[in-house]
């Protein structure tokens, strides 16, 4: 095969896993706008210095490598708390208590799939060191926020499932909800912190719809979406969810995502 073959080839596989990049932007930082600022900044660089896509290592993985070289290197202060700081203020003041590069390793392994060999190359750290972050991340984080979550999911055995994972983790489930309507009326009848919702609802009505009914009554809640379809959420073309997992999950996807998504209290929402 020839370079410009070989090129052509790495290109495309990074325009493949360009929307998952974006995906893990969002989490890490809880913030559409900002986790796509990161994402565009690691484009810009590959575009001024391909080299680091030269090596032996897989395409996703240098991608990610790229990534983090410019996260690292940012190191954006934390804001000094007051009664009038933002919920993204508040939840980066949360993060700064947890252990270096935990929520990012985390991350890297139960939301997007990397292996702990992997995460080394990304992170830039030893093996052992990728693996010790990811174990300490899960234990620093599951016992850091309780709250009261809704479950806007059709399939009763896939909500039952979500349920026991999240009621493992010390939260209360507010109820289930299988359509737009009756997922509006629970959140009406309790108040949740936070929302885990499928797309399609048993009516063919839009669990987007759900949630943007009830962020617009409610204000900010965080919101993961639990989905069969993520490529619909992935396009770029709207505001998309910072906490994305595809079906079928894991249960150590929901409890990662669940544990991030409660450290930030802004959420956007999305047109249906």
């Amino acid at each position: 095969m020839t370079e410009s073959h070989t090129q052509t080839d790495v290109t495309g596989q990074i325009a493949t896993e360009l929307p998952y990049l974006r995906r893990y932007a969002r989490a890490l930082t809880g913030n559409q706008q900002t986790g796509d600022h990161y994402a565009a900044a690691t484009l810009e660089a590959l575009l001024t210095d391909d080299s680091v896509l030269s090596g032996t290592q897989h395409p996703k993985v240098a991608l990610f490598r790229a990534f983090h070289g410019i996260w690292a290197s940012s190191g954006s202060p934390v804001e000094e708390l007051d009664e009038e700081s933002s919920p993204e203020a508040r939840a980066q003041w949360r993060l700064s208590g947890l252990t270096a590069n935990t929520r990012e390793a985390l991350l890297l392994n139960s939301i997007e799939g990397f292996t702990i060999p992997e995460i080394s190359a990304i992170l830039d750290v030893p093996e052992q060191e990728a693996g010790d972050l990811v174990v300490i991340a899960r234990k620093e984080m599951s016992g850091a926020i309780r709250g009261r979550i809704l479950v806007i999911e059709d399939e009763a055995i896939i909500a039952m499932d979500i349920s026991a994972i999240v009621e493992s983790m010390g939260h209360v489930v507010t109820g289930n909800a299988r359509t737009r309507d009756e997922a509006v009326a629970l959140a009406h009848r309790d108040r949740p912190d936070m929302v885990l919702a499928d797309i399609q609802l048993a009516d063919n009505s839009s669990g987007i719809d759900a949630v943007n009914h009830i962020l617009s009554e409610m204000g900010e809640v965080p919101v993961v979406f639990i989905t069969a379809f993520p490529e619909r959420l992935l396009t770029g073309e709207r505001p998309e969810p910072a906490f994305l997992i595809a079906k079928p999950y894991t249960e150590e996807q929901v409890q990662s995502a669940v544990s991030q998504a409660m450290f930030f209290s802004s959420t956007q929402t999305l047109k249906a």
